[in-house]
């Protein structure tokens, strides 16, 4: 079974919002590969970014994956995706509990 975390941001930057996910994910023993950052423009003449990386375990068992999506209107949306089979609920649920303390005030709420 796969463990979702999907949040909206405001104000945050697409590559900080990367960072602060990938150091929650290493503190809890999941390592982030190489991120693939991606930049579009838009017919405003703005610009929109796109970071995906695949997480892997400590033994390096691809277990999962993160997308970020940032905005021109200064959002960000961030899906993480973790195989529960491969990591203990604990964990997942710690990852999710960090991720909310730290990017709490960000976070939109619908």
């Amino acid at each position: 079974m796969i463990a979702h975390v999907r949040k909206t941001y405001r104000g945050l930057n697409p590559q900080m919002l990367y960072d602060e996910i990938r150091d929650v994910l290493h503190k809890h023993g999941v390592v982030a590969g190489d991120a693939r950052l991606q930049t579009y423009s838009v017919p405003s003449g703005l610009t929109q970014s796109r970071v995906t990386v695949v997480l892997r375990t400590g033994d390096k068992k691809e277990c999962g994956s993160a997308h970020i999506v940032g905005s021109p209107k200064g959002e960000a949306r961030v899906s993480i995706e973790i195989d529960e089979s491969l990591l203990p609920k604990k964990t997942i649920s710690a990852i999710r509990e960090d991720v909310d303390f730290i990017l709490g005030s960000y976070e939109v709420k619908w």
